[in-house]
């Protein structure tokens, strides 16, 4: 029997169709009666957006056409769009390339032009010229070209009597033909992305620059006020952005860094608005999201909320509390950890906002009510393919528990949170080459290796490693399920063994560690497996890579097939229910509105912070709750320019776009495709939205585009900047 391949896209076409009409009808003749939380959350793709999603938009106060949105042959807002070094968005924001992002998306970078003498991450940045800005190694930015739908081309000669395996190796050798055949030109490239658990393909072509450079960032006293005791939360009061440029050849072209590159000019740039916000404003999100569970089944949120991150949260916890105490009381320390601690802390904060939004919207108990009513439909519409798959998730995510959570405290503990195991990491890796690969093998893994380590050495203390080892590796021992915890680590006095370990391993400095890296094959693996440090790591990775890994990977190739199916059966069983694909860090669009919120009983918040709140949170002295002087001579004098709204500064708006990580620094865009805002947080409770969307309390927070050009203005002076974009007056 074939593989029905052409059942997902023809189900799409008709809800898309059945949708188009039902709203259009809504949109003419109820407009009072339409419930707007029905048609808001999702991530949808750009190319996709006729029809259902158009209408949507026009119903939420959106004026934009889905070929404004999106266009191959014109010039659109997709255009402006960039993903930025492959983890967050940036947008282009004047005719000459310059790029707004998150300070936080560019945090390492900045970091990494900082030293004690010139501390940029504590005074801030500002290029006057061209030829001030900052050109930045191993960075790229990439722009999305087309996008075209390729899943018949994927599914050619597969078939459901292929068992799951036989068929994803397949799909994989049909993905390479298909990039091979993709029609681009020589300077572009292209990516095949599966939507949808693997029901659907699309082709990305792509557009990647290479010579990005630094132009401007506040001081982290602005960039990143609050730091980590106001992340996630609202109200905020944070001017999360900082600015760079991409440059070109001089045909326009992507190139390597040069001094002959010269300002890239963007297909399109956006116009920024002027007018600001208020409630119920239409408000559009843009750009490239990372990840999202939305169709996870219960049980599989029940493991999540009650097994897996109250592990992870605790591990990061202790970590966190440690390196904090050496960052507060060592300039130098806390130059560099501060990257790092701000990335470990923002998923610990996640994690714990996450499991009380699910408590609070009773998510779990929703997913139940939806499966019931998913089996009841099965069993009266007798579909049988469909009939075990919840009983079979309930089996796979037993099997899987133990394993999965060895497999976070590995993650969490060996290769994220204690430094000096992630580099007997990359020690064992090149042993691995070796024993797999021989000398050839050897040497490209030795080479990269060392690379890589001369970066982690440069923002390395064994003194802050050591009480990090000794915490987490105790925790591992005592916490992650026996079956997966090395024989080295048990009945272990682990303070002796750290004491040990740091006091006679050669890997807690990049000295020691190229000595041992230097020689001859067969001399490296010899001097890796004499230092005390690598042969405790080999002991915890071997337990990985041969023990966890293995089995997590067999038991997630069988929930992800059942996933697939559910998906599919989704579908089809509830014809009229919105579906858009899970966050894969493609380009999205999301839309919503500027909307206030009640997180608890008997408490509302509005919908935008003030400089008054900056003032009324200032700690002077404090690392998280600092303000510059000039910011409080400003407001002291209510020297605000152009930027105010009624003789007010406003800071930050909330919204109840879907975001997630990869949003940070999205474009916020209002009804007519100006820049209104930047996208760079969630609220605490709404970080379950990567798992269930509600409109009631998931928000997404944004720092008003009057702030960064206020900041940018009258607090940097930084008026070549301003004189470069396109400021409108959409409202007047």
């Amino acid at each position: 029997m074939k593989f029905i391949k052409y059942y997902f896209l023809l189900a799409l076409i008709i809800v898309s169709c059945k949708t188009t009409q039902e709203t259009t009808k809504v949109a003419t003749t109820q407009t009072q009666t339409v419930d707007t939380r029905e048609i808001q959350g999702g991530m949808w793709i750009p190319s996709l957006l006729k029809g259902m999603n158009e209408n949507e938009m026009k119903l939420l106060g959106g004026k934009l056409s889905a070929e404004e949105i999106y266009s191959v042959n014109n010039s659109s807002l997709k255009d402006a769009i960039v993903h930025f070094n492959g983890g967050c968005t940036s947008e282009v924001i004047s005719p000459n390339g310059l790029l707004l992002t998150n300070h936080h998306c560019g945090y390492g970078v900045i970091q990494s032009h900082s030293s004690v003498e010139h501390d940029y991450l504590k005074d801030g940045f500002w290029a006057k010229s061209y030829a001030e800005e900052l050109p930045n190694k191993n960075f790229s930015v990439t722009f999305i070209k087309r996008i075209d739908d390729v899943t018949t081309a994927i599914f050619e000669g597969v078939t459901d009597e292929m068992d799951e395996a036989a068929k994803m190796k397949l799909i994989n050798q049909n993905i390479l033909k298909v990039n091979k055949a993709a029609q681009k030109e020589a300077w572009q490239d292209s990516n095949v992305k599966s939507f949808y658990n693997g029901n659907q393909y699309l082709l990305f072509v792509t557009e990647e620059f290479t010579d990005v450079r630094l132009v401007g960032a506040p001081p982290t006293s602005i960039g990143k006020f609050g730091s980590d005791t106001d992340n996630w939360m609202w109200p905020r009061h944070t001017g999360d952005f900082s600015m760079f440029r991409i440059y070109a050849d001089k045909d326009n072209k992507p190139a390597e860094y040069s001094k002959d590159n010269v300002p890239y000019k963007p297909a399109h740039h956006l116009p920024i608005s002027l007018d600001g916000v208020e409630e119920n404003d239409f408000t559009l999100v843009f750009g490239f999201p990372g990840r999202t569970d939305e169709y996870l089944p219960a049980v599989a949120i029940d493991q999540t909320v009650n097994v897996l991150n109250p592990a992870k949260i605790e591990v990061r916890e202790k970590a966190l509390k440690i390196v904090d105490g050496f960052m507060r009381n060592d300039r130098a320390i806390k130059i560099k950890y501060a990257s790092k601690y701000a990335s470990i802390a923002n998923y610990w904060k996640k994690w714990i906002g996450e499991n009380q939004g699910i408590e609070k919207s009773n998510a779990i108990q929703k997913k139940k009510d939806l499966e019931a009513e998913f089996s009841k439909i099965v069993d009266e519409k007798d579909l049988v393919g469909y009939k075990t798959l919840l009983s079979d998730f309930e089996t796979l995510y037993k099997e899987t528990e133990a394993v999965s959570l060895a497999r976070d405290y590995w993650i969490e503990v060996a290769y994220r949170n204690v430094e000096l195991l992630g580099i007997t990491f990359r020690a064992f890796q090149l042993e691995q080459a070796y024993l797999r690969g021989g000398e050839e093998a050897f040497e490209r893994v030795r080479t990269s290796g060392i690379n890589r380590l001369k970066g982690t050495y440069k923002n390395y203390s064994a003194k802050v490693d050591k009480p990090v080892f000794e915490k987490l590796v105790s925790l591992y021992a005592e916490k992650a399920p026996s079956d997966y915890v090395p024989d080295s680590m048990k009945n272990v006095d682990f303070s002796l063994l750290t004491n040990t370990i740091y006091a006679n391993s050669k890997l807690t400095t990049f000295e020691g560690a190229e000595e041992l890296f230097s020689g001859t094959a067969k001399e490296v693996i010899e001097k890796l497996n004499a230092d005390p440090a690598y042969t405790f790591g080999k002991d915890l990775h071997s337990t990985f890579y041969f023990k966890i890994e293995p089995k997590f990977q067999e038991l997630n190739l069988k929930i992800e097939a059942v996933q697939k199916e559910y998906m599919k059966a989704l579908i089809e069983v509830f014809p009229n229910k919105r579906f858009f694909p899970d966050a894969n860090s493609t380009l999205r669009v999301t839309y919503g509105q500027v909307k206030g919120y009640a997180p608890k009983d008997g408490m509302r918040y509005g919908n935008t912070t003030y400089l008054k709140g900056v003032l009324e949170k200032y700690v002077p002295g404090d690392y998280e709750f600092d303000v510059p002087k000039k910011l409080i001579e400003l407001y002291n004098t209510k020297n605000y320019g152009q930027y105010a709204d009624n003789g007010k500064m406003p800071v930050c708006f909330i919204g109840t776009n879907h975001t997630t990580g990869g949003n940070s620094g999205s474009p916020a865009i209002d009804a007519e495709g100006n820049l209104i805002g930047l996208n760079f947080d969630r609220v605490w409770e709404g970080t379950m939205s990567d798992l269930n969307y509600d409109a009631d309390i998931c928000r997404n927070i944004m720092v008003d585009v009057r702030y960064v050009l206020f900041i940018v203005d009258k607090f940097a002076g930084a008026q070549n900047l301003i004189d470069e974009m396109t400021l409108v007056h959409p409202k007047k």
